[in-house]
């Protein structure tokens, strides 16, 4: 998917929340699309709940199980969303943003990794619950670091 049309993307979302975009086309710049347009339509806050809920529902209808030991995963949820939100564009088009935090994080797909121990990020409590980056760096990911 190009993301290039305001169309692409209304049928990303409708797919995504009712489960029938297919697990092997779902990509990390499908999960960034997705979080860019639930900021932009909902806020951070409010985005968050909704992806709580629609992450692990398409989960389940993809054949998959949100567990102590897989599917959902509230820190890591928690951590992309916030620099989906670090690094949106001001007075952009919906499809101008995507593309922007797309070609600003689709690289950085482990970037998780400066903030977080693997021990922490594979723990059932982060899986879970929210829990603070455990490493501290400065400006990894893109413009700005997540809170």
């Amino acid at each position: 998917m190009a993301f290039d049309t305001e169309e692409s993307l209304d049928q990303l979302i409708a797919a995504f929340e009712d489960g029938t975009w297919p697990v092997s086309q779902w990509k990390h710049a499908h999960h960034l699309a997705m979080a860019t347009c639930y900021i932009l339509r909902y806020g951070r806050d409010e985005a968050l709940r909704r992806a709580r809920v629609d992450i692990a529902k398409y989960n389940e209808a993809q054949g998959g199980k949100n567990t102590e030991d897989g599917g959902y995963h509230e820190t890591l949820t928690v951590f992309w969303m916030d620099l989906v939100a670090a690094n949106m564009p001001a007075g952009k088009s919906r499809v101008e943003a995507v593309r922007h935090v797309i070609d600003q994080l689709a690289s950085k797909r482990d970037v998780w990794r400066d903030y977080y121990s693997f021990d922490v990020v594979k723990s059932r409590e982060a899986r879970a619950a929210y829990i603070k980056p455990d490493r501290e760096v400065g400006g990894a990911g893109g413009n700005r670091t997540p809170e």
